[in-house]
């Protein structure tokens, strides 16, 4: 996701138009010409792609808000991988299939036959296609459920500007197929062309090639000349109005927010232009960002040429930014160059943390940049010693394919990102630098295992850099589990100062004074918060309120580590704040921690249900399930949730 998913990843979510270098593979279109990879396993999926693949899809969709449903056609254009195959298996999520037609030979569409499997969480329904011709084209006529995992319908009260409804998907990972038929698997890339209707006072977009000067009527049509793996299909329709930033680059938003987001996000052009200095062209056309409501579960999304990003991350002072260089990222490491599997998670969201933190330091320097490894890491040394050392492991040994959370951990965030750092330490930005933009070329459109970066690795840096790493040393940062030895560490001054200034009211001195703390970051209050005892007397979170009104704080970042402080230390001067945090915002980073803290208690799991039913409407679909897991966990009743 990436996403940009759970943990701390240094502030950030995850959740991001030069053509390709002519050394690339493509073609004028942008569409590689390489052959499709071998198969991998993949327990996630149905799909079959080691017999045949979808190589474009056409879909042609109609949105009903009044029914909280997607409704049309998907038509495949395949590519027979297996001559004796004779099956299209896709992957479903609670679809009703109409109808399912094959091209024949003399260009008539004819019916075929089709069985629709029972439902099994977390993957959902296989359809298995019979097509004894093995047709080129393949067209399903299909509608979503209200309940689509991968789609939220708000209310227009539910929305921003109060007046209109709103619809927006979250693909990644597995969801993608609750709104499509697909092959739901990132060994599958596609290009693929819409035709959207909605109603007239709509504005529909999807990941794909929006047009700024596009027309409000209804009617819209998309092309993504670009292959992508399915978790990156996407779409929005609400009150949706264009602020540009750049040329190539602007916002999308509801009218009462895109200013505040335009001039938060104005570096964005500033933040492509770094990135393709260190790492090569842009290769999607635009990069335009989607501002969605607060009911968005993650940071950001890394949709091609269009990401999603959650409003929470818009405080005024830029601080939160990190997210959007994460976003835009993605648009080399995950959406260029892809896991072939979620259990290789780290190649997507791992080297993302790393170049998000190199555009960070580029723009605003290395001491920002800094205490945001610090947090990240401080967060990842804290968490990993409870998971299993599968979980510690960046990936798992080739020919071991446990079952994994499709959706991951800050393991493939952030110790991914600290391997990096590790690389680049030893081999200096300029070996390391070039490596990874070579990386990027070579394997541009593609997606690839652990084994196939360590494989690279090896020829391109250690054989050429003999003495700098060992093999050893790369396998044990991937395959093993902890944090090893030679993890490189980053220091802060800043911090440093916070830790100083926290130890001496600790100890019964005075609150650093204003002159001091208003001079202080995001940065610096989430660490002086997380250094906190794991409770306070109430006398001391009241003269911390008191001082600092962390209690109402607009700041998520801040609000996801004091509510949880609050809760913890029976502190019921929040409670009614908290309430409203937890219902106004959806992003499960910020709000999941709070309850955790909440259902440890009676009370507080009575808060915790009382919250929930009041949010439950205007929650995501994965949301409510995080949060529905994490009740009934402590109610010790059984639950079943997706796998995302």
């Amino acid at each position: 996701m990436t996403l940009c998913l759970v943990g701390a990843t240094a502030l950030a979510g995850c959740a991001r138009d030069a053509a390709p270098p002519a050394d690339s593979a493509a073609t004028p279109e942008g569409t590689p010409a390489a052959t499709a990879p071998a198969a991998h396993f993949d327990q996630h999926s149905y799909a079959e792609p080691g017999k045949v693949r979808i190589e474009d899809l056409a879909l042609a969709l109609a949105v009903d808000f009044e029914q909280k449903q997607l409704s049309g056609s998907a038509t495949y254009t395949l590519d027979w991988v297996d001559p004796e195959a004779t099956q299209l298996v896709l992957d479903t999520r609670d679809l009703t299939i109409e109808k399912v037609v094959g091209e024949r030979a003399d260009g008539k569409w004819a019916d075929l036959e089709y069985t629709l499997a029972d439902a099994q969480p977390p993957l959902g329904s296989k359809l298995t296609i019979e097509a004894p011709q093995r047709s080129e084209r393949i067209r399903v006529t299909y509608r979503t459920a209200p309940q689509a995992s991968g789609l939220q319908w708000l209310t227009p009260a539910m929305t921003e500007g109060g007046e209109q409804p709103f619809m927006f998907s979250q693909s990644q990972q597995i969801h993608a197929r609750s709104w499509v038929p697909l092959q739901d698997t990132p060994q599958v890339r596609f290009t693929y062309t819409a035709h959207v209707t909605s109603p007239e006072d709509v504005m529909v977009l999807m990941s794909a090639d929006n047009d700024p000067d596009a027309a409000r009527d209804g009617d819209y049509r998309f092309e993504m000349p670009q292959p992508i793996p399915s978790y990156l299909l996407a779409i929005a329709a609400g009150d949706l109005v264009f602020e540009p930033i750049s040329e190539r680059s602007g916002v999308w938003a509801e009218p009462a927010m895109v200013e505040k987001a335009s001039a938060e996000f104005a570096d964005t052009e500033k933040m492509i232009e770094v990135t393709e200095e260190l790492y090569g062209p842009y290769r999607w056309g635009r990069y335009d960002m989607l501002v969605l409501p607060p009911s968005f579960p993650y940071g950001g999304m890394e949709n091609p040429r269009l990401s999603f990003i959650t409003p929470t991350v818009i405080v005024g002072d830029k601080s939160l930014v990190s997210l959007i260089a994460h976003e835009l990222a993605h648009s080399w490491s995950g959406n260029l160059v892809t896991f072939v599997t979620p259990n290789h998670g780290w190649l997507n969201e791992g080297v993302t943390s790393y170049v998000e933190n190199r555009i960070v330091e580029a723009l605003y320097g290395k001491e920002r940049a800094d205490m945001e490894t610090a947090i990240a890491r401080n967060a990842l040394r804290e968490g990993i010693e409870e998971m299993s050392d599968a979980a510690q492991s960046l990936a798992i040994r080739p020919g071991v394919e446990p079952a994994v959370d499709a959706d991951g951990s800050e393991v493939a965030y952030d110790k991914g990102a600290w391997f990096l750092s590790f690389l680049e330490q030893r081999f200096g930005r300029d070996v390391f630098d070039p490596f990874l933009r070579g990386y990027f070329d070579h394997f541009a459109f593609q997606g690839i295992d652990s084994q196939t970066f360590i494989d690279y690795a090896k020829d391109n840096l250690l054989a050429k850099h003999p003495g700098k790493v060992t093999e050893a040393e790369l396998e044990q940062w991937i395959y093993e589990p902890g944090i090893p030895d030679s993890a490189p560490e980053v220091s802060s001054p800043r911090f440093d100062a916070v830790d100083t200034a926290r130890k001496a009211w600790l100890d019964g001195g005075e609150l650093p004074a204003t002159s001091v703390t208003d001079a202080w970051t995001t940065q610096e209050w989430v660490h002086f918060v997380e250094g906190m005892p794991e409770t306070l007397p109430v006398d001391r979170l009241a003269a911390l309120d008191k001082a600092y009104a962390f209690t109402g704080t607009a700041n998520g970042e801040i609000a996801q580590r004091w509510y949880p402080l609050a809760v913890r230390s029976g502190y019921g001067e929040a409670n009614e704040e908290i309430a409203e945090f937890l219902q106004r915002v959806g992003r499960r980073k910020l709000i999941m921690p709070t309850y955790d803290a909440l259902v440890k208690t009676p009370e507080g799991l009575a808060l915790a249900e009382k919250v929930l039913s009041d949010a439950r409407a205007g929650y995501h679909p994965i949301t409510t399930g995080s949060v529905d897991a994490v009740i009934a966990k402590a109610k010790g009743e059984a639950t079943t949730t997706q796998a995302d």
